[in-house]
């Protein structure tokens, strides 16, 4: 387990917040098809979304970043996640830490490339598209049924969703991000 200790194992997660089956049936009186009682709004291409990313390693993980919309590009992966989080724990464990990504466009961003080699952070080589054996994937899965209980409760409302996952990234969260102890004690390679 010690060759793992340094790692820190990154990812972002897209989490819809419609969770619209289509297959809602109504039953009404004739004559009261469009009662506001019986027309439910549907957002469509999706609708509100909720794009984070996290990091976690042996002893520790990063607050999760919750990003305020938009694409995630090369820059606002060095403005939002390298220069404030990465680099901190790149400090705290020294020239040993490794960085693993998952090898999405913006982290193969020249500027990313720079930045990184300019902070002297080394990147741990992981297949493009093979993320089934990054173990933060499963903390996303946890994440994302735990975010779709929350959407549920407040339907159509991306704001109220994301004020409930705020506590997240402050640490004051009953969500299922401390339980990230249990998938790193089972990587072996």
């Amino acid at each position: 387990m010690d060759q793992w200790a340094t790692v820190l194992f990154t990812d972002e997660s897209r989490f819809s917040l419609n969770t619209d089956s289509r297959r809602t049936f109504i039953w009404r009186e004739p004559g009261n098809r469009y009662l506001p009682s019986n027309v439910r709004e549907i957002y469509h291409y999706g609708g509100g979304g909720l794009m984070v990313w996290a990091g976690i390693m042996l002893d520790g993980r990063t607050p999760l970043h919750v990003f305020e919309g938009g694409t995630v590009t090369g820059v606002r992966c060095r403005d939002e996640i390298l220069e404030p989080y990465v680099r901190l724990f790149r400090s705290a464990v020294g020239p040993e830490f490794i960085l693993m990504d998952d090898n999405a466009g913006p982290h193969r961003a020249l500027l990313v490339d720079e930045f990184l080699e300019s902070e002297d952070i080394r990147q741990m080589d992981w297949p493009a598209r093979f993320p089934d054996h990054n173990p933060i994937e499963k903390v996303g899965d946890a994440l994302g049924r735990a975010i779709a209980t929350l959407s549920e409760n407040y339907p159509g409302n991306e704001n109220s969703v994301a004020e409930q996952v705020g506590p997240i990234a402050t640490g004051n969260d009953k969500l299922p991000y401390f339980k990230y102890e249990v998938t790193l004690q089972g990587l072996y390679i």
